[in-house]
């Protein structure tokens, strides 16, 4: 029996950095949503039965991907094994579709799918709530893809809570096909401080919470041309957020023409970026 499991991208439209805790970590606040139902945004991880456990990544964004021990699939996986005290062997095939090192969870999103395939292919019988702590040794952001929908995040993120759904405006995503790494923005914050070290306020039943991202001074100073994917957002209307740490830019438009309008625009005039409506 061959299972398969979507794994989507995220989108973090609220990301608050507190201060840096004494075991080296950042008390984060976050707002995200997952993007379910975005195609061209969603990987997708396949198991079939096999002797060994192995892992073959394939799709339009596994280039530079490796299939060892580093990956976080395979260390989903290896939890999974540890769990049920017993080997589980299959044969898994990654199709990448979310870019690396852009802010979009995609390695994430492909742990979590890993543990609620292995728990669906094995039997496992694992709960939600045990899978929840699972997926917080692997990852901040591991969690919330288990939970899906929008989800708030404490602590380093992996302290997750459902919330009401969010609507969405009209959005673009444009990824410039640059890599940002995450350890590295978080270091930099000791050298630009901290923007707005306040956590969201109550919200009205229904309201959105506000668009920003504390770790976009940082990103900018780690990586400086991802200043010029903000202006370009700007000259169409758009309303630009950093994704995560980036590469990736979300920009919310009033109307989905304006938004077609910064499609065709950016088309032309960056033809190598990357570009999602959502």
């Amino acid at each position: 029996m061959v299972l398969s499991i979507p794994a989507p991208a995220k989108l973090n439209r609220f990301l608050a950095v507190l201060g840096r805790r004494a075991d080296g970590f950042h008390e984060l606040e976050l707002v995200t949503t997952v993007l379910e139902g975005v195609a061209d945004l969603t990987d997708a991880l396949e198991a079939g039965p096999a002797s060994e456990l192995s892992l073959t990544i394939t799709g339009p964004a596994s280039e530079g991907l490796v299939a060892d021990a580093s990956n976080l699939v395979i260390k989903a996986w290896r939890l999974l094994e540890e769990v049920a005290k017993r080997p589980l062997p299959a044969a898994l095939r990654l199709e990448k579709r979310i870019p690396h090192g852009a802010g979009l969870g995609g390695g994430s999103s492909d742990a979590a799918a890993a543990l609620r395939l292995g728990n669906q292919l094995f039997d496992l019988g694992l709960e939600d709530g045990f899978l929840l702590r699972m997926a917080a040794r692997l990852g901040s952001d591991v969690p919330l893809f288990l939970l899906g929908g929008t989800v708030l995040g404490l602590g380093r993120g992996e302290r997750v809570f459902p919330l009401r759904p969010v609507p969405l405006e009209p959005i673009l995503l444009v990824h410039p096909g640059l890599y940002v790494g995450t350890p590295g923005v978080y270091r930099a914050l000791q050298d630009v401080g901290y923007a707005f070290p306040e956590a969201l306020g109550s919200l009205a039943a229904g309201a959105a919470p506000p668009w920003r991202n504390d770790l976009t001074g940082a990103a900018l100073w780690v990586c400086p041309p991802l200043a010029e994917v903000r202006e370009a957002l700007r000259d169409t209307d758009g309303e630009p957020l950093l994704c995560g740490s980036g590469s990736c830019w979300a920009a919310r438009y009033d109307s989905p023409e304006e938004r077609e309008a910064a499609v065709h625009s950016l088309g032309i005039s960056h033809p190598s970026w990357g570009l999602w409506r959502v």
